[in-house]
């Protein structure tokens, strides 16, 4: 069938690439460094390609060529994005990794006999999670702030002696949780006489969301409160 098609000229054409990137259909390919038409029947004749080209190597032309073949075309579309899906490594956060912990401890008659030992909670106040916290409340006068992890009281065995014990707990996820923390944070530090902050969270890279959330509260409160961080890794131990 005669039809319209793009005509280009090697003579003209730089071998710069612009006109087989903007060829959604595929139909222009660089051979030996020059642009060139390598299916007629991946050319819908209407000359995207065109603009793209910064010497005017492509025109148009009528003659004969096969027919513009749309399932061929999607077809391989299709081919070529599964090649690339191949080729690009997929991110996967390091705190989705699944692993298993090995215990021996527990195994010990020592720790069987102190594990029976009835604990108290340290935690000296409700609610804990941030969503939920009012931003001004008589406990947070004067008191020394632990904003942890969720995972982290998980984590760390002895989590309630060595950070929540004398103070107040204020608990989130940063992965999971939609919504800014530095937010409700400020407005906590702003209403009220906080001490000192002591952030703990895991290792894992998403959870440093915390970690950033309480520096943006701090900064934008205007006061002058020291605070630390505490970095807990997945198998328990604290990072020095």
């Amino acid at each position: 069938m005669v039809r319209q098609i793009i005509k280009i000229d090697e003579q003209k054409c730089n071998g710069c690439g612009l006109c087989a990137k903007a060829c959604h259909e595929g139909a222009i390919g660089m051979v030996n460094g020059k642009a060139k038409l390598l299916r007629d029947d991946y050319c819908d004749g209407l000359g995207d390609c065109l603009p793209a080209c910064p010497t005017n190597a492509i025109s148009f032309e009528k003659r004969e060529a096969l027919a513009y073949n749309e399932e061929a075309v999607k077809e391989a579309q299709l081919k070529k994005q599964q090649q690339e899906d191949k080729k690009t490594p997929v991110f996967s956060c390091p705190g989705l990794q699944a692993k298993t912990l090995e215990r021996t401890q527990g195994n010990t008659e020592a720790y069987k006999k102190e594990s029976s030992v009835a604990l108290e909670s340290c935690l000296s106040q409700w609610p804990v999670q941030i969503k939920l916290l009012p931003v001004k409340a008589p406990y947070f006068d004067g008191a020394n702030l632990l904003v942890a992890a969720d995972c982290t009281a998980y984590a760390y065995a002895n989590f309630h002696n060595d950070f929540i014990k004398g103070k107040i707990t204020v608990i989130g996820c940063p992965k999971l949780d939609a919504i800014d923390y530095s937010e409700k944070l400020t407005q906590i530090l702003s209403n009220n006489d906080i001490k000192n902050i002591t952030v703990v969270r895991m290792q894992v890279p998403c959870c440093g969301g915390i970690e950033q959330a309480v520096k943006k509260a701090v900064l934008a409160s205007g006061k002058d409160i020291t605070w630390n961080v505490v970095i807990i890794t997945t198998d328990g131990k604290i990072l020095k």
